[in-house]
C-alpha cells in the first residue's frame, strides 16, 4: 500500500487554483547548497589534472564509482520528462522511448572490455587504426554533432521541468543558462575525472529524483488501482498495454533496440564509459550495472506518468490539453512539500549536470586529440588542455543553440538516436570483418544519412503510401495530418542500406594493410595487464605481449573470437536481468 502522504502546499505558498506558486525559500537554500557544493567539489578535482590524458581519459577509478559514471552518464532529467511525456500520449508503452536500451544492456558487458582493450583516449583514435586518419575525421564530425545534440536535449528537458517544477517562477531559458555555466565551470576544471567524481553524489540525487514524486501521485490517485479504475472509467483502457497496436508496437521495438546496438558504439562517451576504470572489469560492472540502474528509474518515470494521467483526470482536465513536456515537472509542483520539492530540483540539475559534463568532455577530446593535435604536433601539454577546454565551451554553447531550437524533447530524442548508428555500422563492420575499408566507411556513412534524408521526405512517404502492399505492412503512419514513413521502417531502411553500401564498396576498394589490421585484432584480444602505463593511443604498452585468441570462424574475411566464459556468464546474466527486469514491471502494473 502506498502510504496517504499530505500534499498541501506550504502556508508560505499562495495556492492559485490549488495550485502552489512560487519557490519556498527552504527550497532555494537547498538549490544554491546543491550548485555551490558540487561547482566546487568539481573545481578541486581539477587540481590532479596536469595534462590533457588527465583531462580526457584519467583510467584510475574503482567499481563503485565506476557504477555511478556510467548510470550519472546515462540517466539525465530530460528523460524523466521524455518517459513521462510518452506515457501521456501512449501509456505504459511510453517507457519504451528509454527502455529501447534496455535491449542493448547485456551487450555493455562484452563491448566495455573492447572499449578499454584499445588503450584508446577517444573513439576517433579506434577508427584511425583500423580504417585511416579520414574515418577518423568523420567520426570526430559525427561525434561532436551527435554529442551537440544530446546537451541541447538534456538541456531542453531540464528547462521544461525547472519551468513547469516552479511554476514559470524560474524561466527555462534562464535555469538551463545557469546550469551551463555550473557545470562548464567544473568541466573544464577537472575534465573526465570532475564528471566521474561528481556523478557518484549527482547519481545519488537521480535516484532521489526518480523515486521521490512516485508515492505522492499514486497516493493521491489511490495506487495504481485507483489509477486504472480512474482510465478505463475514461475510455483509456488501452492505456496499460506495455506493447502498443499503434505507434509502439513489437516492431517498433526491436527495430529501435537493433538501432541501439548498433549506434551504442557511435557515442562518444561510450569511451569513458568503458575505459575510464582500473581493469576491464571495472569497465564491465559500471557499463551494465550502472545502466540497469537507469532502467529501473525508468519503470518509476513512466508509474508516475500514469499517475499523473489519473490525476489530472480526477481534476477533471483532458488528456489532451496537456502538455506532455511538462507533466512531470507539474506533479513535483503539485505534491512536493517545500524542502522536498527544493531537493527535486537539486536532484533534476544533479542528473543534466552529470550527463553534459561527460558529453562535453567527450566531445572536446574529440576536437582537441583528433583534430587539432594532428594539425598541430609538437605543442605543449599545457597548450592541448587549454585547446580542449576552448573547444569544450563551443561545444556546449553550439548544444545551448539547439536547445532554443527544439521544439520538444521527444522529437529531440529521436533526432539524436538517428545520429549514433550512421558511424556504429563502420565499427562493427571493421571489427567482424578483415575486408571493411576506409572507402567502404565513407559510403556506409554517407548512405546512411543520405537514406535517413530520404525516408523523412513528404514526397518519399506519399510513394511508399501508393504502393498496393503498404497498408497491409503498415510503411507510412499519419501524424500532424501528414503522411510520413513508420519509424521502424525507415530505421530498416536506412541501417539495411548502409551495411550493404559498406559491404559493396568494400569488396571492390583496395584492403587495409594487413600489418594495421594484426596491430588492431591484437588490441581487441590483449587483456589489460596490472600497472600498464599507456604512453601513445591504440598501442600494447611496452612489455605487454599481444594474446593469440581461438577463434570461432575466419571465413571469408570474419573477425569471430571465441567468447571467454566470464563474457558468456555476464551476457546471460544479462539477459535475466532485462528478463526480470521487463517481467516485474508486467507485474506491478497487472
Amino acid at each position: 500500500m502506498i502510504p496517504n502522504l499530505s500534499v498541501a502546499p506550504p502556508d508560505s505558498i499562495v495556492p492559485i487554483f490549488g495550485v502552489a506558486q512560487g519557490i519556498h525559500w527552504l527550497d532555494a537554500v537547498v538549490i544554491v547548497c546543491y550548485l555551490l557544493g558540487i561547482t566546487l567539489l568539481g573545481v578541486y578535482t581539477g587540481k590532479q589534472v596536469k595534462k590533457s590524458a588527465d583531462f580526457f581519459m584519467p583510467r584510475r577509478f574503482g567499481k563503485a564509482m565506476m557504477i555511478m559514471h556510467a548510470f550519472g552518464t546515462g540517466t539525465a532529467s530530460d528523460q524523466a520528462v521524455t518517459v513521462a511525456s510518452a506515457t501521456v500520449r501512449n501509456g505504459l508503452s511510453g517507457i519504451w522511448f528509454q527502455w529501447l536500451w534496455l535491449l542493448v544492456t547485456p551487450f555493455y558487458w562484452i563491448i566495455a572490455p573492447i572499449m578499454r582493450r584499445f588503450r584508446a583516449t577517444t573513439t576517433a583514435d579506434v577508427y584511425q587504426l583500423r580504417y585511416d586518419r579520414s574515418v577518423s575525421l568523420l567520426f570526430a564530425l559525427v561525434g561532436i554533432i551527435s554529442m551537440v545534440a544530446k546537451i541541447g536535449l538534456l538541456l531542453k528537458g531540464t528547462g521544461a521541468l525547472i519551468d513547469a517544477g516552479t511554476g514559470g517562477v524560474v524561466d527555462a531559458d534562464v535555469a538551463i543558462v545557469v546550469v551551463t555555466i555550473l557545470f562548464l565551470i567544473y568541466g573544464l576544471a577537472g575534465g573526465l575525472g570532475a564528471a566521474i567524481v561528481t556523478d557518484f553524489i549527482q547519481g545519488v540525487l537521480t535516484l532521489l529524483f526518480s523515486f521521490m514524486l512516485l508515492p505522492y501521485v499514486l497516493s493521491a490517485v489511490g495506487g495504481l488501482s485507483g489509477a486504472r479504475s480512474t482510465l478505463d472509467a475514461a475510455g483509456f483502457e488501452d492505456k496499460w498495454s506495455l506493447v502498443a497496436p499503434g505507434e509502439i508496437g513489437l516492431f517498433w521495438i526491436i527495430m529501435l533496440s537493433i538501432q541501439t546496438v548498433i549506434g551504442i558504439v557511435g557515442i562518444p562517451s561510450a569511451m569513458g564509459n568503458a575505459a575510464a576504470g582500473k581493469t576491464e572489469m571495472e569497465g564491465r560492472l559500471g557499463y551494465m550495472t550502472g545502466t540497469f540502474i537507469k532502467r529501473v528509474c525508468t519503470a518509476a518515470w513512466c508509474l508516475t506518468g500514469i499517475g499523473a494521467m489519473a490525476w489530472y483526470l480526477q481534476q477533471g482536465v483532458s488528456i489532451e490539453t496537456l502538455d506532455p513536456d511538462s507533466v512531470y515537472g507539474d506533479m513535483a509542483r503539485q505534491f512536493l512539500p517545500a524542502g522536498l520539492l527544493g531537493v527535486f530540483i537539486a536532484s533534476l540539475l544533479a542528473g543534466i549536470m552529470s550527463s553534459c559534463d561527460s558529453f562535453m568532455i567527450s566531445a572536446a577530446a574529440l576536437f582537441t586529440e583528433n583534430v587539432y593535435r594532428p594539425l598541430r604536433k609538437n605543442e605543449s601539454a599545457a597548450h592541448y588542455l587549454w585547446m580542449g577546454r576552448a573547444a569544450a565551451i563551443l561545444i556546449v554553447a553550439a548544444g545551448m543553440i539547439f536547445a532554443f531550437w527544439l521544439s520538444g524533447v521527444v522529437a529531440g530524442l529521436m533526432i539524436w538516436l538517428k545520429i549514433l548508428p550512421m558511424m556504429g555500422v563502420a565499427f562493427w563492420l571493421g571489427l567482424f570483418w578483415r575486408r571493411a575499408t576506409p572507402i567502404g566507411a565513407w559510403a556506409s556513412t554517407l548512405t546512411g544519412f543520405a537514406t535517413w534524408w530520404l525516408g523523412e521526405r513528404v514526397f518519399f512517404a506519399e510513394w511508399l503510401n501508393g504502393l498496393p502492399f503498404a497498408e497491409a505492412l503498415r510503411l507510412t503512419a499519419e501524424k500532424g495530418g501528414q503522411v510520413e514513413m513508420y519509424e521502424p521502417w525507415l530505421i530498416l531502411f536506412y541501417l539495411t542500406a548502409a551495411i550493404v553500401i559498406g559491404v559493396v564498396v568494400s569488396l571492390f576498394t583496395p584492403k587495409v594493410p594487413d600489418e594495421r589490421l594484426d596491430r588492431y585484432y591484437a588490441l581487441t584480444r590483449t587483456p589489460i595487464q596490472d600497472g600498464e602505463v599507456i604512453e601513445t593511443p591504440c598501442e600494447l604498452p611496452a612489455g605487454v605481449e599481444p594474446v593469440q585468441r581461438k577463434m570461432l570462424t575466419t571465413a571469408m574475411g570474419l573477425e569471430i573470437p571465441m567468447p571467454s566464459k566470464m563474457s558468456v556468464a555476464g551476457f546471460a546474466a544479462g539477459w535475466v536481468g532485462v528478463l526480470g527486469l521487463i517481467g516485474g514491471f508486467i507485474w506491478i502494473v497487472s
